[in-house]
């Protein structure tokens, strides 16, 4: 087709609102164009940053993300899956994944291009992009202690979600080599939110013996539940009791009091995990199949020194 046609071609095509099939002409590549992105819980205020570095990173490549929530149920995230696969997407990043969803996830990388986020999945073999969650635990306690907190707690999440395992395992460590008491405070809660934060709370303020005057909360919306708790109970943050948190998720400063925290810088790691996923679907080796961020401590005005 000379110049002057395909011209006049286009002047037809923009008069009739000609709209190109997008799919049709993927199909004919052998690609669709769209990546699935399996998110835990959308009302978790750290997955929005996520989310947009996911977006960004992919939009510059001309593919589409498609968002879905699993609630963390592994039932909810296989059908997730199912339809994802079904709607034949080019790859699919998950941040949400249990560690009973090994089998689940292996099973989907075995069709697609698949990157986990967030957190990790130990023996999936499938590349990561997460947090040094046992770090930001140690780091937690060592600042409670530096402090001069010698009685401490951590209110639980979900352990069989390898992000909050390691962030339990580095505050329990660390408490352990300095010689000081530290408390695990457990509920049977499905969602690492502000109801599991109140929950936890509430078994923390109902133990017999001396209270903890140093929590660490597994993620800054359980610590805001908690705060509420607290707050009811007659106690003031940080007079009364200190309470750090994790992720430093959008307005973690602006609650009262200004919540110190790990920070997981959430638009790095989703950005990461998309370029990692357009590497893989256009078919490159992956340079490491994990990649650890470093861990952060923020420090704000819900930590101080015992009274």
């Amino acid at each position: 087709m000379n110049r002057a046609t395909r011209l006049r071609v286009v002047e037809a095509a923009e008069t009739l609102g000609y709209r190109a099939n997008l799919q049709a002409s993927s199909l004919r590549r052998g690609r669709t164009g769209i990546v699935g992105v399996i998110v835990a819980d959308l009302s978790n205020p750290f997955i929005g940053p996520v989310l947009r570095g996911i977006a960004n990173a992919l939009g510059s490549r001309n593919l589409l993300p498609i968002m879905t929530e699993t609630r963390d149920s592994s039932d909810e995230l296989a059908q997730v899956c199912q339809k994802l696969l079904a709607h034949r997407v080019d790859g699919v990043i998950a941040t949400a994944g249990r560690y009973q969803d090994r089998a689940l996830l292996k099973s989907v990388a075995a069709e697609v291009p698949t990157v986990l986020a967030v957190r990790q999945v130990p023996g999936s073999g499938i590349p990561t992009i997460s947090h040094d969650d046992v770090a930001g635990g140690r780091m937690a306690a060592e600042h409670l202690m530096s402090l001069g907190h010698t009685r401490l707690a951590q209110l639980m999440g979900p352990s069989d979600v390898w992000s909050f395992e390691g962030r339990a395992t580095g505050f329990r460590e660390a408490a352990a080599t300095a010689g000081v008491s530290c408390v695990d405070i457990e509920a049977s809660v499905r969602l690492p939110n502000r109801d599991a934060g109140i929950v936890l709370a509430h078994e923390l303020l109902g133990r017999d013996g001396q209270r903890p005057t140093g929590v660490f909360a597994h993620n800054d919306t359980i610590a805001i539940g908690a705060l509420q708790v607290l707050r009811e109970g007659g106690l003031e943050c940080p007079d009364d009791i200190s309470v750090v948190g994790y992720n430093d998720v959008p307005l973690a400063d602006q609650i009262n009091p200004p919540l110190t925290t790990i920070r997981l810088p959430g638009y790095d790691l989703g950005r990461l995990a998309a370029e990692l996923m357009v590497n893989r679907i256009d078919g490159a080796e992956a340079t490491a199949n994990a990649v650890v961020l470093a861990s952060e401590l923020v420090v704000r005005a819900s930590t101080a020194p015992p009274r």
